[in-house]
């Protein structure tokens, strides 16, 4: 979707995980490292455009904290060079280059999951919906309580099971209701965790991440 909007994208093959599993759950001498990899990886880029709003959360969050904490100045410049060129995937399309309509096509009805990180953290508001309700062919139906959590929380959903698994069941009875043929996100740990237990009760309703919708044309096969 963005090289059809013209930009240039790379994927830099050394990447790794931003250190967000290793810092919450208090390995965060194990996650210091990942600071400089990930500096070392983005650092030259124009933008970095991260389909995943609970990384760009602990990127802007929790990154100057860790580079302060190692005291190597060095690192402590290139994060804080680097952070306002860091961007949640429709963060960028809509705040950096100020689109809501991107060309897309998704004839198919879906209802939206705000994340809580995006929600939150990242204060994302309105724009994932704004670049939904341009798509062509889209049936949107808003969700009840679609700002509620969902139970995930990462290491939340082993650690406290029962809670995050009540959770989850609110979110997908909300889900089903819509009638929606997919449920999107603005991030795939949102997605995964909603997607298990859709899978699990055979409904037939599948996740799909924003980039996918918005990634649509007319003429393909969704």
């Amino acid at each position: 979707m963005l090289e059809r909007l013209g930009h240039a994208v790379d994927f830099p093959a050394g990447q790794t995980c931003c250190g967000q599993m290793h810092w919450n759950t208090g390995y965060q001498a194990e996650a210091l490292p990942l600071v400089g990899r990930f500096v070392e990886q983005f650092r030259h880029a124009e933008v970095v455009v991260v389909p995943s709003s609970s990384c760009v959360a602990m990127i802007r969050d929790h990154y100057p904290k860790m580079a302060e904490e190692i005291g190597d100045a060095r690192l402590i410049a290139q994060v804080s060079e680097l952070l306002p060129r860091v961007y949640e995937f429709s963060e960028f399309l809509t705040k950096c280059l100020g689109l809501q309509d991107v060309g897309a096509y998704y004839p198919h009805r879906v209802t939206y999951h705000a994340s809580c990180h995006g929600l939150r953290n990242l204060g994302l508001g309105d724009g994932p919906l704004s670049l939904l309700r341009a798509v062509k062919g889209i049936d949107l139906v808003e969700i009840e309580n679609m700002e509620q959590c969902c139970g995930f929380g990462g290491t939340f959903a082993v650690k406290n099971a029962d809670v995050s698994s009540a959770m989850l069941a609110e979110k997908t009875t909300a889900v089903l209701n819509t009638r929606a043929e997919a449920c999107t996100a603005c991030d795939n740990s949102c997605l995964m965790h909603i997607q298990g237990a859709l899978h699990r009760q055979r409904t037939g309703v599948r996740t799909v991440h924003l980039a996918e919708i918005l990634a649509g044309s007319e003429g393909e096969v969704l």
